[in-house]
């Protein structure tokens, strides 16, 4: 898969009262992959933050929307047609309820799963993006979701999550070079999570 520039979306709420937010592994995930392979500076722009860089070969805009995860579609949607990009140039990364913490899978297309984020982009620009989900569990019961979501990663769980955002950025090259299998399972064997 060779695109003229692939646009990669971390989602998540702005300010620092959600920095630690489950909701907000989709900003951590952007934020790691721009310092691994030493991005630009941040950019205001598309009702967001983006930043330049390259991977695989690949130029890649990191964006990370300002609007709330609720309308992160109008930044996605703008930062599309500014760069005349197609739905197949989109990846999003982004917490998913219904996959085990710290598991990671990736797929293109689908439904929204409940994830408002992803609905509100599908809403803008169609379904057919890829999605790379990074597993936060289910809290058991669908009343104990909002609470859980907004809920900041506990302290025990921390080192954890750093091994989880350090291996999708070590990995990050096959995702830029469209080898999505080849990106799961070597984020898997780095997690020592070979199911």
């Amino acid at each position: 898969m060779i695109l003229e520039m692939q646009l990669w979306v971390g989602l998540g709420n702005p300010g620092a009262g959600y920095a630690l937010n489950r909701h907000n592994v989709g900003f951590m995930a952007a934020d790691t992959i721009a310092d691994f392979y030493d991005f630009g500076s941040v950019k205001k722009a598309f009702q967001g933050w983006t930043q330049e860089g390259r991977i695989g070969g690949q130029k890649i805009l990191l964006l990370k929307p300002a609007t709330f995860m609720n309308e992160s579609g109008r930044s996605v949607g703008e930062a599309m047609r500014f760069y005349k990009l197609e739905p197949d140039a989109v990846t999003v990364f982004y917490d998913e309820l219904d996959l085990d913490p710290f598991r990671v899978k990736v797929k293109t297309g689908g439904g929204a799963a409940g994830h408002n984020g992803i609905r509100s982009i599908a809403q803008h620009i169609g379904e057919d993006f890829r999605r790379v989900r990074l597993g936060i569990g289910h809290p058991g019961h669908k009343d104990k979701v909002s609470s859980y979501v907004l809920g900041n990663y506990a302290k025990a769980e921390m080192d954890r999550l750093a091994d989880l955002l350090g291996a999708v950025s070590a990995e990050a090259a096959w995702l830029a070079t469209g080898d999505d299998q080849r990106f799961m399972s070597d984020v898997a064997l780095r997690l020592g999570d070979e199911k």
